[in-house]
């Protein structure tokens, strides 16, 4: 594009050096959609999603209220039995669902924040910033992460902002590694040199040239990352590191571990729910990874 301006030294605009993603989103949406495993796997989430949203309001009650006999079995005591207190145990892996979606996906997106800024800079800078923040990502990488979160959580409260902030805290180092080993490949391509010679400022460089690009791999580690964290807010509850007043699956299998061999539902339902939504997870990661992988897509 000319410039209009005859004192203007660059006769090219910044969006021309800027290329497409390199990923062609629609192609990619069609190659996702023709996995029916990861197909499956969404519309599952889809489910847990719809029945933490909606889940109290088709069956309002109180999940931590005694409504049968204890340990009564699945059909007698409820659709799928109750505990050892008693407690309806489909009507807790109803209530569950929200709290441990919510937890996941809010620890999820702060995890993925704090390594994605991490390894941006670390990446774009290089040098001594490089150096000082890999340091800090490898000490984090040495700690036993769930171990860390358990001590973080015991010492300071089980409110939920606390166990959300401990998970992210104690396992963010993945993504950073992963941003980073993006950022070091892209930033020397062309079009990264051409925007910076026409003036870019290393701000815009990072959020409007380089991170679209690096998206593809980002987005699937974040997919995955959704499911690990349900697993450690799992862990958490199963161990009563978390509010005593919020109802989770971990809490659930925790409260019931004693009687497993006379109730196995009321252990075995809320675990099952919990491998489905991984499961789930895993698939849809899988499938992302098809669809964004060029040789997948016969190129």
């Amino acid at each position: 594009m000319k410039s209009n301006n005859p004192n203007d030294a660059s006769p090219f605009s910044f969006e021309e050096v800027v290329p497409e993603p390199e990923i062609k989103w629609r192609e990619t949406l069609r190659v996702f959609c023709q996995n029916r495993m990861a197909l499956f796997g969404l519309i599952l989430v889809i489910v847990f999603i719809f029945v933490g949203l909606f889940g109290s309001f088709i069956f309002p009650a109180d999940p931590f209220e005694m409504v049968a006999t204890p340990l009564s079995e699945p059909g007698v005591g409820g659709i799928l039995g109750s505990d050892y207190m008693g407690r309806d145990v489909f009507i807790g892996i109803i209530y569950g669902t929200r709290p441990t979606l919510v937890i996941a996906t809010i620890a999820s997106l702060v995890t993925v924040l704090i390594g994605i800024t991490l390894g941006a800079v670390a990446g774009f800078y290089g040098g001594i910033v490089d150096n000082i923040l890999m340091r800090i990502t490898e000490f984090f990488q040495v700690l036993p992460p769930l171990v860390f979160t358990m001590v973080i959580v015991a010492v300071f409260s089980t409110d939920i902002v606390v166990v959300i902030l401990a998970i992210a805290i104690t396992t963010w180092t993945p993504e950073a590694r992963l941003t980073r080993a993006e950022f070091l490949m892209i930033k020397e391509r062309e079009y990264v040199m051409s925007a910076r010679a026409i003036g870019a400022q290393n701000l815009r460089l990072i959020a409007k040239v380089i991170l679209p690009n690096a998206m593809p791999p980002l987005i699937i580690a974040i997919t995955l990352r959704v499911g690990v964290t349900i697993i450690y807010e799992a862990a958490l509850s199963f161990l009563g590191l978390t509010d005593p007043d919020i109802m989770t699956w971990g809490k659930m299998i925790g409260l019931s571990r004693d009687f497993f061999f006379d109730a196995w539902w009321s252990v075995t339902f809320p675990g099952v729910a919990i491998l489905l939504i991984v499961l789930c997870i895993a698939l849809i990661g899988d499938g992302l990874n098809d669809a964004f992988n060029p040789k997948l897509r016969g190129r």
